[in-house]
């Protein structure tokens, strides 16, 4: 088959038999570059990658997009972002990441970035927003899009816009719901006659409707397993008085409230009782107690002058405020001082957020960030150890998406797990994904800028449908809140009654609607200034507030000990079921690295983990002892002693070393094995094909230093780590 003068059959078989090894890519990054190449020789049209955050999904983009425009698979492609931090963190990537003879993309083809409009005729990638691309499409004064501009489209956070608690309103974001955003998505990709490739961490129900099911899943999970990012310790909830029973008024009681539109304190008497339940606070009601005690606990877990930073989840920006007041004098009072902006609200309405969050990451201040949600993407601080959460989040996605900021790697620090503190119950309010329910149309926008839209779509009945229901919908809600004067003013200025012209617009079409508003500049001008009723008012309450407990989350289990018995009666139960689990237990010097990860992975499944089972014994001993997935099964299974991994691997090599004379070749071979036990936990054949090892020449040129017995010395290094001497 040729299309527009290239062959995409050979295309299509280049591809198949060249490997991807020659590109700086890990195992499974070369898989999934492999599955989405497949798909595309099948003729698929939309792919789908689902990889975790952390775990590279832009570097797997960039070459993957440099093997298909190498093969001449495609001519030009469109890299599509929804922010443009995020296009600017995307095309810093193409300029910096050394793909072949140390060239990065932008050297070896002709990249457009997010400040040109159009592609030019050299151009092989254009990284574009799709706010940017919908202007393109809808502006009427310039040239039509050739549907073949591109040939090749790729969409980074694919999943975005289905989503999830969060408010449309940031600066960046222009669309006014979640339909209106589906709907201009949809229309910028069925535009181009290409292919289509999703990137996401989270595929939600939308993002599959469009691009099917994921031809390749590297999840959280397995990259936990295999090293690659960080697992958290069981979340640890703060319970007080106030979260368990809620906030009661009497009926009759005198209430102190906030009126958010005049900004003032009234007090009023509550004509019936009235309970504001935990997924309220913060939000309803302002209840300085609540959080003065979470601050307080949270104080004497997370030091501010250690390593490691902290990420606080709040309810608004207003409790963002109060949580940095509250944490700063929780600090000050228990270690005696707190370093000036240790404590930082990072969020839409702070004072020069971008600069802050370059802060957060690259400053030794602040330590611990208050957010709203304004860092659940695209930010990157691997020093968090921390996740704080004083807001109820319902959508799993959005809940994933937060645990995201703390997965990455920090050797740095040494960071090992992070820790996630839950004042809110958190996980008794997770909806499943499939009950996800899209956000509703923004309130913030203006009348203004709705009367702007509606002209900017009228050619487009979808686009203009969406655009005018959100006119109406507008409409009805000022309406509820107009006052007798405010209604009569509004008669004058409209010529009608808004009742009537609410009943009017029912059945007017998008081009009758435009007209009569346009008409009726004046009005529209009037309606955006005058202010809705009173605005939100807010109860203020008074009551007292303290610790009821504080307990880690081992789920069913409850009790740390009690965690620690359901993990021996599954090592019990399923001894004979689980092969690997006989290799470790009975014969550790047969133990390969692909048996440890199965392994691993079944146990993940059934919710033990290294984290938590480290956690457990923690919380049961007062014992602090890293002793690795391996020792914790042998403990349970054959009553081994917990050691720590790094002494018993010391004194495994030191055993080795003393069995026989070994030349200096070979002591300094054997040294460099002990690390990469350290690191691997299983050193066999594989290990040693693999990384530096197999840039000296792998397992058969190892085997020659140690005279064709390093079959045999793996086994023997294999047998003393987990002897019980050791």
């Amino acid at each position: 088959t040729k299309l527009l003068g290239h062959d995409i059959a050979a295309a299509d078989r280049h591809l198949a038999e060249e490997s991807a090894d020659y590109l700086p890519l890990r195992d499974y990054q070369r898989q999934a570059i492999a599955a989405v190449e497949a798909g595309i020789a099948e003729g698929r049209r939309e792919l789908l990658l689902a990889m975790a955050t952390g775990t590279g999904k832009t570097r797997t983009c960039i070459c993957l997009l440099y093997r298909l425009l190498k093969a001449g698979r495609f001519r030009r492609a469109l890299f599509l972002v929804d922010r443009t931090t995020l296009g600017d963190q995307a095309h810093e990537a193409f300029k910096t990441l050394k793909l072949e003879q140390q060239q990065s993309f932008t050297e070896i083809y002709e990249v457009k970035g997010l400040q040109h409009v159009r592609p030019e005729g050299d151009t092989r990638l254009h990284v574009a927003t799709i706010q940017g691309m919908v202007r393109r499409l809808l502006d009427e004064h310039a040239d039509p899009i050739p549907v073949d501009e591109y040939d090749c489209i790729v969409i980074d956070e694919c999943h975005r816009g289905y989503n999830l608690d969060r408010d449309l309103s940031e600066s960046e974001f222009q669309f006014r719901s979640e339909a209106d955003y589906i709907s201009k998505y949809r229309r910028v990709l069925d535009h181009f006659d290409a292919v289509k490739i999703g990137l996401t961490a989270t595929p939600a129900l939308h993002t599959k409707e469009i691009f099917g099911a994921p031809v390749f899943t590297y999840g959280y999970r397995q990259a936990v397993v295999d090293g690659y990012l960080v697992d958290h310790e069981p979340p640890t909830r703060i319970v007080t008085k106030l979260a368990a029973n809620g906030i009661t008024w009497e009926a009759g009681e005198q209430v102190q409230v906030y009126r958010v539109r005049p900004q003032q304190l009234d007090l009023i008497n509550t004509p019936d009782e009235v309970t504001i339940e935990i997924e309220q606070f913060n939000k309803q009601v302002i209840t300085e107690n609540f959080n003065r005690v979470v601050c307080a606990r949270l104080a004497e877990h997370i030091d501010p002058s250690l390593p490691g930073k902290t990420l606080i989840f709040c309810a608004t920006d207003r409790h963002a405020d109060l949580v940095v007041k509250l944490l700063t004098e929780a600090f000050a009072a228990k270690y005696g001082a707190c370093e000036h902006e240790a404590v930082v609200k990072i969020t839409g309405n702070a004072d020069k957020p971008a600069s802050k969050i370059r802060h957060f990451k690259n400053e030794r201040n602040p330590r611990v960030a208050v957010t709203v949600d304004l860092l659940t993407t695209g930010v990157d601080v691997p020093e968090i150890t921390n996740l704080v959460f004083i807001r109820r989040v319902r959508s799993r996605i959005l809940y994933e998406q937060m645990l995201g900021r703390a997965t990455r790697l920090c050797d740095a620090i040494g960071k090992r797990y992070f820790r996630i503190f839950d004042a809110v119950d958190l996980y008794s309010a997770l909806e499943p994904y499939s009950s996800m329910k899209p956000v509703v149309a923004n309130p913030s926008v203006s009348f203004a800028q709705l009367v702007e839209e509606l002209g900017a779509v009228a050619r487009d009945p979808e686009l203009a449908s969406i655009v005018g229901d959100e006119l109406r919908a507008k409409l009805q809600r000022k309406r509820r809140s107009l006052s007798d004067a405010g209604r009569d003013a509004f008669a004058a200025k409209a010529g009608m009654a808004v009742d009537d012209l609410c009943e009017a617009m029912k059945s007017w079409d998008a081009a009758t609607l435009l007209k009569w508003w346009t008409d009726h500049g004046a009005l529209v001008t009037w309606l955006d200034r005058e202010p809705s009723g009173d605005g939100p008012v807010l109860l203020i309450s008074g009551h007292e507030d303290e610790l009821l407990l504080e307990e880690r989350g081992y789920g069913a289990a409850g009790k740390p000990e009690d965690y620690l018995e359901s993990f021996a009666a599954f090592i019990r139960d399923n001894i004979n079921l689980i092969p690997a689990l006989q290799v470790v237990t009975q014969r550790p010097r047969e133990l390969t690295r692909k048996q440890l990860r199965e392994l691993k992975l079944a146990l993940d499944e059934a919710g033990f983990t290294e984290a938590r089972l480290e956690s457990a014994w923690r919380d049961t001993t007062n014992q602090e002892v890293v002793a690795t997935i391996i020792g914790h099964i042998r403990r349970q299974a054959l009553g081994s002693p917990l050691v720590p991994y790094a002494e018993r691997v010391k004194r495994a090599m030191e055993r080795i070393l003393k069995s026989r004379p070994w030349t200096t070749p070979q002591r300094k071979w054997l040294a460099r094995i002990g690390d990469q036990l350290v690191e691997d936990k299983v050193v066999d054949r594989e290990a040693l094909d693999h990384g530096a090892f197999a840039r000296d020449g792998g397992f058969n040129r190892l085997n020659k230093v140690f005279d064709g017995n390093l079959e045999e010395l793996l086994g023997s290094i294999h047998e003393e780590l987990w002897s019980d001497a050791g």
